[in-house]
């Protein structure tokens, strides 16, 4: 899996090159792809959405695995990393450090964020659609959440994410055709219907 993702992390990068640098570049606006990201103001909002919309359509029989992301509530800090918790499982992945590593200021924690990727690749086989909560910092530099990304993408397996507009250039050289959808339940259920129908 690590040279698969190398792979695509190299693509990514050689194509953002070519990108105009405009962090509000915007791709398909629709239900045409199976590949969608909710446009957010804030990451709060956004992981509400995902729950949400998980709930329903598993209710409603889908298959659905992945990850929503939950703050740590704790007062003062100005990283909200908290934790990933498995849909599926119930298990909760802590991705927050008490202290940051020595000579960064970013309290999020990447080998948790990688216990929780690790889950969800063992739960990928047959499901009708992926749900990561976000495509961020880690993501953006290949790490975190990437490999689920990746695998994904490789098996054809529709994704559903967040992306703020800080990372939106690296999500946009790595799925240029994803569909951007805005922050209402009625677009999510739009696109689900669509991808289901195919």
């Amino acid at each position: 899996m690590r040279s698969i993702n190398d792979a695509w992390k190299n693509k990514y990068l050689l194509y953002s090159f070519y990108l105009d640098g405009s962090q509000e570049h915007e791709h398909m606006p629709s239900t045409e792809s199976s590949v969608a990201r909710i446009r957010v103001q804030s990451s709060t909002a956004g992981q509400g959405l995902l729950k949400v919309a998980v709930e329903s359509w598993r209710s409603q029989g889908a298959r659905l695995v992945g990850l929503i992301e939950e703050t740590h509530g704790l007062p003062g800090r100005t990283c909200n990393a908290g934790s990933l918790r498995d849909f599926v499982t119930g298990v909760s992945y802590s991705i927050y450090l008490d202290e940051p590593q020595p000579g960064k200021t970013c309290h999020i924690d990447a080998s948790g964020a990688g216990r929780a990727c690790a889950a969800v690749l063992h739960q990928m086989d047959k499901c009708d659609l992926v749900v990561l909560s976000k495509f961020g910092k880690l993501e953006a530099s290949g790490d975190g959440l990437f490999r689920a990304f990746v695998a994904a993408v490789d098996t054809g397996t529709p994704i559903l994410t967040t992306v703020s507009s800080k990372h939106l250039q690296a999500w946009n050289a790595f799925m240029p055709t994803a569909a951007a959808l805005p922050a209402k339940l009625e677009a999510l259920q739009d696109w689900w219907t669509a991808v289901r129908s195919r």
